[in-house]
């Protein structure tokens, strides 16, 4: 994960959150302040002491407060709430100006603006339902920091899962100097859909951690199913024993129901499949 980091920014050893009932917003914005420091030390409560030297956030009207009548909003509208304004002051410096931004409107943004808004939100939700129920004699603390503990893995998973995609970059790259500009075949899998959507590839073959080889088209853009070649439709959601008679590709094992996957026992039968379907 630390190869992500572009530079861990200087975080205060104390901090200081509004105590009770929790939320999302204050749930993240202590799992991100224990990411980029795992020493410091939380206080919950209704009040900010007077003589307290640390962070401050999501209470005390402050830099890192939202409740206030002049609280900040974001030029696309959506409010700022304390783990936004965490993620404005530190993200950049964590990750880089292209990721933090992909990250506030991707991930941040929705919660912000559940927590300013209320409207519905399923990570959200699922954060408040570590909150007591109502006739619980359960600690807010304590559930509280069960909260955090999950808040962190997610960012943890999602930060070493950006810095996996940013480790292949190197190998896609090579693949696609190396192949025909069609159909691009990768040694070895390696997420590669940042490279290779509006590159001009239409089918990607790599092998599959499930054994054999995987061929898949290529979206026309991100966060599109669409897609620039489909695999043959005759082949969609086919039985095995079907496919190799149906397709004439010896191995030819599956194809996904909506047409974007099929995989084959070998590298050359998986090429054969992407052939079949720029054929069409």
């Amino acid at each position: 994960m630390e190869q992500l980091f572009k530079q861990i920014p200087e975080v205060p050893d104390q901090g200081f959150t509004h105590g009770s009932k929790f939320h999302s917003d204050d749930v993240f914005a202590t799992a991100f302040l224990r990411i980029l420091n795992p020493d410091i030390q939380v206080q919950r409560g209704l009040q900010v002491p007077e003589d307290f030297d640390g962070i401050v956030y999501d209470i005390g009207r402050g830099r890192f407060d939202h409740h206030q009548e002049d609280k900040e909003i974001r030029e696309n509208g959506c409010p700022y709430a304390a783990f936004g304004l965490l993620w404005r002051e530190y993200g950049e410096s964590l990750v880089g100006a292209e990721e933090a931004e992909r990250f506030d409107v991707d991930f941040v943004q929705p919660l912000d603006m559940t927590d300013n808004t209320g409207c519905a939100n399923t990570l959200a939700e699922i954060i408040s339902e570590f909150n007591p129920s109502w006739d619980s004699d359960a600690s807010y603390d304590e559930c509280f920091w069960k909260a955090v503990a999950f808040a962190e893995q997610i960012l943890r998973n999602h930060f070493a899962s950006v810095a996996g995609i940013q480790r292949a970059k190197k190998l896609v790259q090579q693949a696609m100097e190396d192949c025909d500009g069609t159909i691009l075949i990768l040694p070895q899998y390696a997420p590669w859909k940042g490279e290779v959507i509006g590159s001009g590839y239409k089918l990607v073959v790599y092998p599959s951690n499930r054994g054999g080889y995987s061929v898949q088209g290529v979206p026309v853009a991100r966060g599109d199913n669409a897609l620039v070649c489909a695999l043959p439709q005759e082949w969609w959601g086919k039985e095995a024993a079907e496919l190799p008679q149906i397709s004439g590709i010896e191995t030819l094992r599956f194809c996904h129901a909506t047409g974007f996957m099929a995989a084959a026992d070998t590298k050359e039968d998986a090429i054969r499949a992407a052939q079949a379907a720029l054929a069409l």
